[in-house]
């Protein structure tokens, strides 16, 4: 049964403090406070009830008492102290964590390299257990398959993944704080026969003037690759609404991307970030010519580059293999939709464009991007400069 005891707080407020002794060793406390104005019968009478019902959910198991609740903390604690095997964390808490966070041809990217790479060695062993050395012998052996830039990336990826576990304190020693990052490869300076690709004028006047004679979808597409310089999945991603033909501008907002594990998506360039190119009067009578040409043969699609036949979007490797075909055809070595993007960019600069607004045609994210691949174009540019106060000095001496 129920005990009470009349008590006072410290500042002299009434209460009763109800005791109930279920076990020798089990006792649930609590308190009672009455109202101020009420009778002692009142009191009484209240007090009674209460004590009895808190009794009752005593010995029905529905009130904690203090060494209950210090119990149930420590067995939480060790719950979320349980080492977890590296698969286990990887599917509760990196992965839903990343694909919050990256895009999604980034996380799918990431997803790729767990799947193939990473849980197949480490997966079954708790964070605890897996070592620098281990670590480090995995990427000795797939650097000896990949290349050397797939070893740093898996290595910041394992990082990634560490960091975050320390972060959350799932394990206290990061086990990456010992694992040497493989070091970056110099950059070979490179001469003029090892600049990025691109094609010369006279070979792409060639490439144009044999453009004549392909499909309308082609020649528009390949004709829209040199003149905005934009990456072929981005061109896949074009809508029709994407386009202005009043002031000639386009709207670059999306990509296609693709992977083995969740196939084609739309995703957003590469940089993130939208852009606006404008388009000379050959590309916007070429695009007008081909939705003409959709509409006369009953296709209604958003997309501008379609499939054959179909208003569904073009397919992400369909221009890759046309391009090959149409060097074979035409004689043009290595022709590939990148190398358009090559040319416009490095044309360019040759021809007098600066830098930083050729990066930001290209959605590059930095100007620093640009004259990594274009520094021998930016050279030539440069050198166009001097010649030019050179000959005005001439000119006037």
């Amino acid at each position: 049964m129920a005990s009470t005891k009349e008590m006072y707080t410290k500042d002299g407020r009434l209460f009763y403090k109800i005791v109930v002794s279920v076990s020798h060793d089990q006792q649930f406390t609590t308190r009672y406070y009455p109202e101020k104005t009420w009778s002692r019968k009142v009191i009484e009478r209240k007090l009674a009830s209460f004590a009895a019902d808190f009794e009752n959910k005593c010995k029905n198991g529905e009130v904690e008492n203090r060494k209950m609740k210090k119990q149930k903390a420590h067995q939480e604690e060790l719950e979320r102290a349980k080492i977890k095997t590296f698969s286990q964390y990887f599917t509760d808490v990196y992965s839903p964590t990343k694909q919050r966070i990256l895009s999604q041809k980034t996380y799918s990217d990431y997803c790729s390299y767990f799947r193939l790479h990473i849980l197949p060695y480490f997966g079954e062993f708790t964070l605890n257990e897996i070592t620098p050395r281990m670590i480090t012998a995995r990427l000795l052996e797939f650097g000896k398959t990949h290349k050397h830039g797939s070893t740093i990336k898996l290595y910041v990826i394992l990082s990634t993944f560490f960091d975050m576990a320390i972060m959350d304190d799932t394990i206290e020693i990061n086990p990456m704080q010992k694992v040497t990052r493989p070091k970056e490869q110099k950059e070979k300076r490179l001469d003029n026969d090892n600049t990025v690709k691109s094609l010369s004028l006279d070979e792409l006047k060639h490439v144009l003037k044999c453009l004549n004679s392909e499909p309308l979808k082609w020649q528009t597409y390949v004709y829209l690759l040199f003149d905005t310089g934009c990456r072929r999945s981005e061109l896949l991603a074009l809508n029709w609404t994407d386009i202005d033909f009043d002031t000639g501008l386009v709207q670059i907002s999306k990509s296609v991307g693709y992977t083995p594990e969740s196939g084609e998506y739309l995703t957003t360039p590469k940089n993130g970030k939208s852009r606006t190119v404008d388009i000379g009067a050959k590309s916007l009578s070429l695009l007008k010519e081909l939705h003409k040409e959709q509409l006369n043969n009953g296709i209604l699609s958003q997309w501008v580059f379609t499939q054959d036949s179909n208003a569904e979007r073009m397919f992400f490797n369909s221009p890759t293999g046309y391009f090959d075909s149409f060097g074979k055809r035409y004689g043009v070595e290595n022709f590939h939709p990148h190398i358009l993007r090559h040319t416009s960019a490095t044309l360019s600069i040759t021809n007098g464009a600066d830098v930083t607004s050729v990066a930001a045609r290209l959605g590059h994210s930095d100007v620093s991007t640009t004259l990594r691949f274009y520094a021998h174009a930016n050279q030539e540019s440069i050198k166009k400069v001097g010649d030019t106060v050179r000959n005005l000095i001439a000119e006037t001496s």
